[in-house]
């Protein structure tokens, strides 16, 4: 087994899963518990994990200096590089270069050697990496070597071949980084000795686990046509069948044609028609001169909430079934030590005190993940492969308050991004494609007269857990189509913007 330990990175969870892709056990532990869990478990190798920390602020997190003299292989990502560099005599500092996002290493030979460092072996001496750092590691400690560099630091990768203690800057959990599952795997086989192979998804495993977390009670769930919250449906019918009640809120913040896909979805997937609760006007109201995107959000999951409370008593259910998964987890701080990037309604928008027992059974899988369960379920590709969309839905995609003119014109821009993106080829090579109005307006001209109009941003990306992101590359004749439609049908607009930002930094939605 693998011991990771958890300083608040966004992707401990990550390492985690790809440590177990390749059928090894491991466990997340919090460092001020390390060394207690690491002597019960007598673990092959330790990952210690990135995190937002500086290892000169006292209030971060820090492990015990024993863990270097226990003889067993360490792997420190990120802030575990600059953690395990400071606790051996090295030195840390803020780099005068930040790197957030795609990067390139150059392996380096080892010191007075002609090979390359164990932890990278069968790689190419070149490759593209996940940056995600602003500190850097400068002086080495003691029996240390640099065996990667990049083209801002020379300490891309670290180590200590003789003590078996590695550090990497990167990120190599995730998808972004090439050979990534090849590094962990060398750590894994080569450096910790252990036996590698592929783990599967168990559909039947899940069946019964919901089986055996519900019983003879009644669950209603929470659907919005997206691949997550209809997976999650499908595993629940399949499980308990008359038992499960499905609703979809119509919240009026949703795409166009939402409510008629759900209730196709349904009809032809599972038998089932799912409840339609109308509340347009209810959400409208309430967030009524609402600015503040978590502010959004929380009133948003509150009204979810409450709305579902009430289905439940008239059904007397007992459970709420929610498309959770992990990356909204993590975003709404799922560990101690990790920092809170935004509220998910499902997640960090529910109220304290839930009258309803939650039912996640996606809750510990990525959207990858996801979509192979809908594959196993026999799903259409057209719902597995649907672009995600956001439980707030148009109202975090409106920078600023949410009216119903508002929504008209997002859903007016929304239907051309989508219609001409489909009709280039293109829907379907994309993780996600969305429009933002920017709320903030710019002069342009129109018929030879002065207009002042919205700047529309549009955020298209390719992704694979959405831990991770990288702008798609649209071609330019497409974007050209895209600006000309959108400036000249939608009123009040007048330019359009294409956001290029990776995530890290930038998160994938604009609130």
């Amino acid at each position: 087994m693998i011991v990771i330990v958890d300083f608040g990175s966004q992707t401990t969870h990550l390492i985690s899963r790809r440590v177990a892709e390749m059928g090894v056990k491991s466990v997340i532990v919090e460092p001020e518990k390390a060394i207690e869990e690491i002597e019960k478990l007598q673990p092959k190798g330790i990952i210690l994990s990135g995190g937002p920390g500086s290892v000169y602020n006292p209030k971060d997190p820090t492990v015990d200096k024993i863990i270097f003299q226990l003889n067993i292989p360490i792997l420190g990502i990120c802030y575990g590089l600059q953690l395990m560099t400071h606790l051996l005599g090295g030195q840390v500092k803020s780099g005068k270069i930040r790197e957030f996002g795609p990067a390139f290493v150059q392996l380096t030979k080892k010191r007075g050697h002609g090979n390359l460092s164990m932890l990278f072996n069968d790689l190419p001496r070149r490759f593209r990496v996940w940056m995600s750092h602003s500190d850097e590691a400068v002086k080495l400690p003691p029996g240390f070597c640099y065996i990667a560099s990049s083209e801002n630091i020379p300490a891309a990768a670290i180590a200590d071949e003789k003590r078996k203690m590695y550090g990497v800057q990167f990120h190599p959990e995730v998808k972004h980084t090439q050979y990534g599952q090849q590094i962990l795997n060398n750590f894994m086989k080569e450096i910790c000795g252990l036996k590698l192979k592929k783990k599967d998804i168990s559909i039947n495993q899940l069946i019964e686990e919901i089986k055996n977390t519900v019983g003879k009670n009644k669950v209603i769930g929470a659907v919005s046509g997206g691949v997550d919250s209809t997976v999650a449906a499908t595993l629940v019918a399949k499980a308990i069948g008359q038992q499960f009640f499905p609703i979809y809120v119509e919240n009026g913040l949703m795409r166009v044609g939402t409510d008629k896909e759900i209730k196709k979805i349904f009809k032809e997937q599972l038998g089932i028609t799912p409840v339609t609760i109308d509340a347009r006007a209810k959400f409208l109201r309430k967030l009524k001169g609402v600015t503040d995107p978590e502010k959004k959000r929380k009133i948003i999951g509150g009204l979810y909430i409450e709305l579902f409370e009430k289905a439940a008593k008239k059904v007397r259910a007992k459970y709420l079934l929610q498309g959770t998964i992990y990356s909204d987890v993590i975003e709404s701080q799922g560990s101690k030590h990790a920092s809170k990037i935004k509220s998910h309604h499902n997640v960090g928008g529910l109220p304290e005190k839930l009258g309803l027992k939650l039912l996640e059974p996606l809750r510990l899988f990525y959207k990858d993940e996801v979509r192979v369960i809908g594959k196993k379920l026999h799903l259409p590709d057209d719902i597995v492969y649907k672009q995600p969309f956001p439980g707030p839905g148009n109202a975090i995609r409106i920078i600023g308050v949410v009216t119903d003119e508002r929504l008209r014109k997002h859903q007016q821009v929304d239907s051309i991004l989508l219609s001409e993106l489909k009709k280039a080829g293109w829907l379907d090579k994309v993780f996600q494609s969305f429009p933002v109005l920017t709320g903030t307006d710019s002069t342009a001209v129109k018929g030879d007269a002065r207009s002042y109009g919205e700047v529309i941003a549009l955020r298209i990306y390719q992704s694979d857990d959405i831990m991770t992101a990288g702008w798609a590359r649209i071609p330019y004749d497409i974007l050209q189509k895209l600006a000309t439609r959108i400036v000249n049908e939608v009123p009040d607009v007048s330019r359009v913007v294409y956001d290029i930002t990776t995530k890290p930094p930038a998160t994938m939605e604009w609130e």
